[in-house]
């Protein structure tokens, strides 16, 4: 098989959540891009709407179904609506996430449990649903959880105090590897990137507060994340060049965790 042909994506649908701006719309823009067909999700339907469209102007097959990722009803929903639009899901990206933050010694139950519904509980059971509904019977999909490197390591002193948000995403490595384990049988890989600091919603505070050439100079591609640079990544997980890889996590990180 040519290297193009391992790469391609045409005929595979993709669910991806939290795909209406940032991470999740670099990452759909890459597997629109290479052939699949994209269903977008997110809370908010005018930004999907405006998404959707943004895809469809680069010729990609775009839909979108607006839920809430940290309610299992709207999961459910979303699940429904996804195989009435698509027929199955051969790619689900689970980047939906928020974060909150506060000192340890202060943090809210409501911080805590804001992050955790939404990043560890929302992701666990819409993987748990697409797999049973259509990953498992057709023993084929590829999952791609978008962690952080936030989730490999603490922060360092007097920058952010985001203990749920490290800990959800922590959480989200060990889920990639225990379930890669339990689903390899069915020819199914879960697979995790774990970005560094990239430009985003979630971001911007801490940019603005620590400053974005500080980051960058912390980092040895003297660097933070672009809009390109998750693409390759999800590619890789998402396609036959990346078949014999599951369990893993890979940081994009402009190398911030090999220092």
């Amino acid at each position: 098989m040519s290297i193009r042909k391992l790469f391609d994506l045409t005929g595979k649908t993709a669910l991806v959540t939290g795909g209406s701006r940032g991470l999740g719309l670099q990452i759909a823009e890459a597997l629109g891009e290479m052939g699949a067909r994209v269903l977008l999700t997110a809370r908010k339907p005018d930004e999907l709407q405006a998404a959707a469209a943004h895809l469809q102007g680069m010729g990609i097959t775009a839909g979108w179904v607006a839920a809430d990722c940290a309610q299992p009803a709207d999961i459910t929903r979303l699940v429904d609506e996804a195989l009435a639009q698509l027929g199955h899901v051969d790619i689900l990206v689970n980047n939906a996430g928020a974060t909150w933050g506060a000192p340890a010694e202060d943090y809210p139950l409501e911080g805590w449990d804001k992050v955790m519904n939404l990043n560890v509980r929302g992701a666990f059971l819409l993987t748990q649903a697409v797999g049973k509904r259509s990953m498992i019977p057709r023993r084929y999909g590829r999952v791609i959880n978008v962690a952080s490197v936030a989730g490999l390591r603490g922060n360092p002193p007097d920058t952010m105090k985001t203990i749920a948000y490290n800990t959800s995403k922590g959480a989200l490595v060990n889920f990639t590897r225990a379930l890669a384990a339990e689903w390899g049988p069915y020819g199914i890989t879960v697979n995790a990137i774990a970005p560094g600091f990239f430009p985003s919603k979630m971001s911007r505070g801490v940019l603005a507060q620590l400053g974005e050439d500080n980051v960058a100079r912390r980092v040895p591609l003297q660097r933070i994340g672009g809009d390109e640079d998750l693409k390759g990544a999800a590619v890789l997980f998402a396609s036959d060049a990346g078949r014999h890889i599951t369990g893993q996590i890979l940081a994009v990180d402009g190398g911030s965790t090999a220092i």
